[in-house]
């Protein structure tokens, strides 16, 4: 039976204050992108995330972003590249403290910007030759992080966005643009299976673009995540395929 991964981003909270219901996502996701204290997250939040993670079979990411609490790291910062990759070689370190560490995930605008810059991938890539060269990288197919990751040796392993809305470059709308996060089940199911059946996802101007998956992304941080979630495993597994880790 074919497979695929179904990760979220989690531990996004900070001291008193919680992002999503982490716990109920656990129970249905496959991987956790776990935010590593930059853009969000605390030692007290790692702890206890990875903890549940390690109990229900879940993988372990470190979702390494800008040091942007106050934007959540969705604003673009312009690091001199040894500044970057010390920080994220930081971020991953922190979080192997609290559970075993299987993959890297660049978080928001850190995502976004390495998938087009060579500065900043190469930073992303960097850090992990730095920190152990046998984790995988998650990240947009055809980037400029999967590209940068291929050719220093590194795994990279090609993720899909259920609900963002895509260009038609391949590239996730920015979130400033109407519609670029798709709250529709319908729709969100849909995309998942597609992209992991089909290996495809439509653009916003209805174009078919490549789209090579082995993971799914559904945001913990979005109203109705967990049901969403679920609909979004069920959808996958209707459609034939074995939800489970990548890593």
């Amino acid at each position: 039976m074919p497979s695929i991964d179904l990760n979220a981003d989690l531990g996004e909270g900070f001291g008193r204050w919680r992002l999503g219901d982490d716990e109920a996502l656990l129970d249905i996701v496959t991987s956790a992108n776990v935010a590593c204290g930059f853009h969000a997250g605390d030692p007290t939040t790692m702890r206890w995330v990875c903890a549940a993670a390690v109990d229900k079979g879940v993988a372990i990411g470190a979702q390494v972003g800008y040091r942007d609490l106050a934007g959540f790291g969705r604003r673009r910062i312009d690091y001199e590249p040894d500044e970057l990759r010390d920080d994220i070689l930081y971020q991953i370190g922190a979080l192997s403290a609290f559970g075993p560490v299987a993959y890297v995930k660049p978080h928001g605008a850190l995502y976004n910007v390495a998938a087009v810059d060579d500065v900043q991938a190469g930073a992303v890539v960097a850090a992990v030759l730095a920190y152990d060269s046998t984790l995988p990288v998650l990240c947009q197919p055809g980037s400029t992080l999967a590209r940068l990751a291929v050719e220093a040796g590194l795994t990279v392993v090609g993720e899909g966005f259920a609900d963002r809305a895509y260009r038609a470059d391949g590239t996730l709308m920015p979130r400033s643009v109407p519609g670029a996060v798709l709250h529709d089940p319908d729709a969100v199911v849909a995309r998942a299976v597609r992209m992991a059946v089909e290996r495809v996802v439509e653009t916003g101007d209805g174009q078919l673009v490549p789209s090579p998956v082995a993971s799914i992304c559904v945001h913990g941080d979005t109203p109705g995540a967990v049901e969403l979630a679920g609909r979004v495993r069920a959808g996958l597994r209707e459609a034939g395929l074995s939800v489970e880790p990548f890593a």
